[in-house]
């Protein structure tokens, strides 16, 4: 039987490529801030400049074919200050993209946060201060009243993982913080935060659907020791379950509760963050899980929160890596799938975020011949057909990344898109990805033994 509500998608995120960070009454993001620390090279480049060049990246999407595009709003250029006045042209300008995304046949999937945060809320504490998961309740209402009449796919919180422990634990994002208590009160409030805007959208919107985009690093023993067993599930609860676990009503991992106050990081314990109320505002049903994978890692007893199997980043990976230096292994979404679906039963996956970085340019003949990035998307598409005959209900699948982006540290060195650009004229140029991805779309249909 075939699945005709599959969506095949392309992504990207609003930092990443809009540009027009000084325009149209934007305010600045936390990632503005930590730009001028000189921890994102290239930042000054006119880049993708989707901010100039929307409607020409609209009609890529209609070339490509795709019947769904997820992009993120700019919190702050809708709301500079994250709490107060309304910037209308900040607006205006979603309003345009998603009209025109409407007259090319493409439904919106509209991420309201992937990590922008205004940074005046910043000052004030950030997503460590509880206000911050006020002001994001109203700015997810103000959204669904502005747009929700063109948009019915939302997404609340990308990667909050990524937020949380990147940025308030290792220190290596935005904000740029390093302590453990900040970074676990950060997570707590993200995925509040998703709940409060969950119920903002829909008793403004009752036929929305709404979700949440988590990343994941399925991980398995180096060896077949029980150090490393003991030391995999550790970091499936610190890196996996911490944020999926509360999602399905299973609240914090007591192993991982434990293993946090062992180690002096909840001296208080979760009611240092969590009040009465609180997991059942981040429990409500969503109505779809987006699922961001791109890899997975061994692990070995003393790595039990070290992604330790990347290589480093570089033009010139191992074979089986990508140039992020992670390791290609399709069949771990196959088994992550599988694994989420048996532990949880959401109702319906998409796979929000799925793609390779390789830098091959532009050949002799003008021709971008990335067989790479094919490969890996062909080997990943395969697999999410291998989870649907297990009976997975992946319902989507969203190429990352539309456009060769900013990859935030890494600036412009990393490439994930089926459109190269050119970061110093914003001039784009399909790649040989872009051809097979579009000849793909028009010719796979999911069946019931597919």
């Amino acid at each position: 039987m075939i699945q005709p509500d599959f969506v095949w998608g392309a992504a990207t995120s609003a930092f990443q490529i809009e540009g027009g960070r000084q325009l149209g009454g934007r305010g600045d993001s936390i990632w503005d801030v930590f730009a001028t620390k000189g921890r994102v090279p290239g930042i000054s480049l006119p880049g993708c400049d989707h901010f100039h060049h929307w409607q020409e990246d609209l009609d890529l999407l209609a070339d490509l074919g795709v019947s769904g595009y997820r992009f993120s709003v700019a919190w702050p250029r809708v709301i500079p200050d994250g709490d107060g006045e309304i910037n209308e042209p900040g607006v205006d300008f979603y309003r345009r993209l998603i009209e025109g995304m409407a007259e090319r046949g493409i439904d919106p999937y509209l991420t309201l946060y992937h990590w922008d945060l205004p940074q005046a809320l910043q000052e004030k504490g950030g997503w460590a201060n509880r206000e911050t998961v006020d002001a994001f309740a109203r700015y997810a209402g103000v959204m669904a009243d502005r747009l929700g009449d063109l948009v019915g796919n939302w997404i609340t919180q990308n990667e909050p993982w990524v937020a949380a422990m990147l940025g308030h634990l290792e220190g290596v994002f935005a904000p740029g913080m390093t302590d453990w208590e900040t970074a676990l009160t950060a997570g707590h409030h993200l995925l509040l935060s998703h709940g409060r805007a969950l119920t903002e959208i829909s008793e403004r919107l009752p036929g929305a659907r709404v979700g949440i985009a988590l990343d994941c690093r399925p991980a398995t023993p180096a060896t077949r020791s029980e150090g490393d067993a003991a030391a995999t599930r550790h970091f499936d609860g610190y890196r996996n379950r911490w944020f999926f676990d509360p999602m399905f009503g299973k609240g914090y991992p007591d192993d991982m509760v434990a293993a946090h106050s062992d180690r002096g990081r909840l001296p208080d314990g979760l009611d240092a963050f969590v009040e009465p109320g609180d997991m059942d505002i981040v429990a409500q049903p969503i109505d779809f899980l987006g699922l961001n994978y791109y890899t997975t890692t061994e692990v070995s007893a003393g790595s039990e929160e070290s992604e330790s199997g990347d290589v480093p980043p570089g033009p010139d990976p191992p074979e089986g890596y990508t140039e992020m230096g992670w390791k290609v292994d399709p069949k771990g979404l196959t088994s992550y799938l599988e694994e989420i679906h048996d532990r949880y039963r959401p109702t319906s996956v998409l796979i929000t975020e799925n793609g390779a970085s390789y830098s091959i340019g532009p050949g002799p003949d003008g021709v971008i011949d990335d067989q790479a990035r094919i490969a890996y998307l062909d080997a990943h598409v395969r697999a999410i057909g291998e989870a649907k005959k297990q009976g997975v209900p992946v319902d989507g699948y969203f190429v990352w990344s539309l456009l060769d982006n900013l990859e935030w540290t890494q600036g412009y060195a990393q490439r994930f898109g089926l459109v190269w650009v050119d970061h110093e004229t914003s001039e784009r140029t399909p790649k040989a990805s872009f051809h097979w991805y579009r000849e793909l779309i028009q010719s796979t249909t999911f069946t019931s033994d597919a």
